[in-house]
């Protein structure tokens, strides 16, 4: 399906979960966050029938994020449900990787193609300094178990936080020896629209942006830096989906009602 600026918008992104076992400094507070109700969060009931709609008007791709996807209950049978739906082309997630070892195994089994991990650091002070509350090993178990169940490409998100060169050149090593694919990005500012191309990948340019975003509260978003939302079960899933595609914006400019933590970046 093509936006009014002839963008071929093929890819969704489905926060799952407003919800996460770190506390990074660049997407929460230290004390955590006011959570939402669990009435309020879609069930994957809900997730699948708008999936499948939209498969229907043109979305092959879907990424789930949170929060950490991996912390909501049940999310193997989501991948499931999702990775079974006609036209779906790839599945895949956004993780920090701590629950990989749990899940690796089971969510290949269930259809997800491969994972995103989000890790800034090989070093282990800085680690626990950049997420207050994670150990760097935890995460590369999470690596490993990703390569063993076959969840290819693995890609590591490193958001640049003015770490020190060093830390950067043994991230590069890090990745270059296992065979991991590595993206820079430049932390973002969601209030002051402050975001640029993503390294090594196709994300913040908006000339050549496929994808819209559902929040786990059911609002669909044609644009991370934007106030603009639709909320799939109060106008209903197929006008939704209208609107964010009809009011997508050429550009991103701010946002002032969301945060990282509950669109999924």
């Amino acid at each position: 399906m093509f936006d009014r600026y002839n963008r071929n918008i093929n890819y969704l992104r489905i926060s799952v979960t407003d919800r996460c076992n770190l506390r990074c400094t660049y997407c929460m507070p230290e004390d955590g966050i006011s959570l939402l109700p669990h009435s309020d969060i879609l069930s994957f009931e809900e997730i699948a029938e708008f999936v499948t709609i939209a498969v229907k008007n043109g979305i092959t791709k879907v990424r789930l994020t949170g929060g950490e996807p991996l912390v909501r209950k049940g999310i193997v049978e989501l991948v499931r449900m999702l990775s079974t739906i006609a036209g779906i082309e790839e599945v895949s997630m956004t993780t920090n990787g701590i629950l990989l070892p749990e899940y690796a195994s089971a969510l290949k089994e269930a259809g997800l193609s491969r994972v995103n991990i989000s890790m800034d650091t090989v070093n282990p002070a800085r680690f626990r300094e950049i997420t207050r509350t994670g150990n760097l090993p935890d995460v590369l178990k999470g690596i490993e178990a990703a390569q063993k169940a076959g969840l290819s490409p693995i890609k590591i998100n490193c958001v640049l936080l003015g770490q020190p060169e060093e830390d950067i050149t043994e991230l590069k090593r890090f990745c270059k020896e296992r065979e991991l694919s590595l993206r820079f990005i430049h932390q973002m500012d969601l209030r002051n629209g402050e975001f640029s191309v993503v390294e090594g990948g196709d994300g913040g340019n908006c000339s050549r942006c496929n994808r819209l975003r559902l929040l786990a509260n059911g609002d669909i978003k044609p644009c991370l830096f934007s106030d603009l939302a639709y909320n799939i079960r109060k106008v209903g899933f197929q006008e939704a989906l209208n609107l964010a595609l009809g009011n997508k914006p050429q550009s991103g400019s701010y946002n002032k009602s969301g945060e990282f933590y509950n669109i999924g970046g």
